[in-house]
């Protein structure tokens, strides 16, 4: 009965230290390919980082393509991949929060929804919280792991203008320093820009410099309670995400926009990073056009539109 017992622990110890074997095994390969990546874009600042999103006809993730299932055109002409990856890597994103006098009556909305959005990352991503409103861009919260917002988001208060593009400016630069390849911007607003000394050019140039790819809610009355638009908000919230390849969330009400912000979390996770070398060197701080072809039929792509070339002989315009 000894031996038996014997011979039963000893096979469940060999399982159990096999099973965390293979895990320590899993965790060092997929570091050791972040780290070739990461050695990569230190080389040469100037590469193009892409985050790809594909989905099928159904809009589900679509997992499992090689590197030779893409390629990557800019201007139209073949770029090199100089890596590629599919694998979940933890990303940082800031939520701002439109808090204009307009938002009044949908703060409540919009505060719950950033909740729901905080509770669903996982280890190692990192969420800010910004508001923007009247003359100011506040830090609610900084960048943290923590799955509780901040009690200040709860107490603030609409009012004043709407400096848009002043908010996409100082988010694109704090995610600019951020260490990791996956960045976001979720903007949660109802309305256009109406108080910012940045240009939307110049917000779009900072967002695409750091790689940031801009989720936007619409909040507006239009979107809400089915009325006439009083601005051009939407357009301008629908031009951040399209050209950033993230995502526009039209008619956002209820539980729509709490599903908008779990579906912002997991397409996060669901993506392909590919990073390329830009064959022209020229560093006119031009647009650039980039388009991301699939070999494989009815699939939908998603990741941005292209980014400003660098200017003179500042380095890293690209990534």
């Amino acid at each position: 009965m000894r031996y038996r017992f014997a011979l039963w622990l000893l096979s469940a110890l060999t399982l159990i230290l096999a099973s965390a074997h293979a895990q320590q095994h899993k965790q060092e390969k997929q570091q050791k390919t972040q780290e070739r990546e990461e050695d990569v874009l230190s080389v040469n600042t100037d590469l193009v980082v892409l985050n790809v999103t594909i989905t099928d006809g159904k809009d589900r993730y679509v997992a499992g393509l090689k590197e030779g299932d893409f390629k990557v055109f800019e201007d139209t002409v073949p770029q090199h991949i100089a890596s590629f990856s599919f694998q979940e890597m933890p990303f940082a994103a800031v939520i701002l929060l439109d808090i204009s006098a307009s938002m009044e009556s949908k703060l409540s909305l919009a505060r719950a929804a950033c909740s729901r959005f905080a509770g669903g990352i996982r280890d190692g991503d990192s969420v800010a919280i910004y508001s923007f409103g009247g003359l100011d861009i506040k830090v609610l919260q900084d960048f943290t792991e923590s799955k509780d917002i901040d009690p200040s988001v709860w107490e603030v208060r609409a009012e004043g203008e709407t400096p848009l593009y002043d908010a996409l400016v100082k988010a694109a630069a704090a995610l600019a320093k951020r260490p990791e390849r996956r960045r976001a911007i979720l903007l949660v607003s109802d309305g256009a820009d109406t108080r910012s000394r940045a240009t939307m050019e110049e917000a779009l140039r900072r967002v695409g410099a750091a790689g940031v790819m801009v989720y936007s809610v619409d909040l507006s009355d239009s979107a809400l309670y089915h009325t006439p638009n009083r601005d051009n908000g939407a357009e301008v919230l629908k031009a951040f995400a399209a050209k950033t390849g993230g995502r526009f969330f039209h008619t956002p009400g209820g539980s729509k926009l709490r599903d908008a912000f779990t579906q912002t979390v997991e397409e996060l996770r669901n993506q392909y990073t590919i990073t390329y070398e830009p064959t022209n060197e020229k560093r006119d701080g031009r647009w650039r056009t980039i388009e991301v072809r699939v070999a494989r039929p009815r699939l939908n792509i998603r990741t941005r539109q292209g980014y400003h070339a660098p200017r003179g002989r500042a380095a890293g315009g690209g990534s």
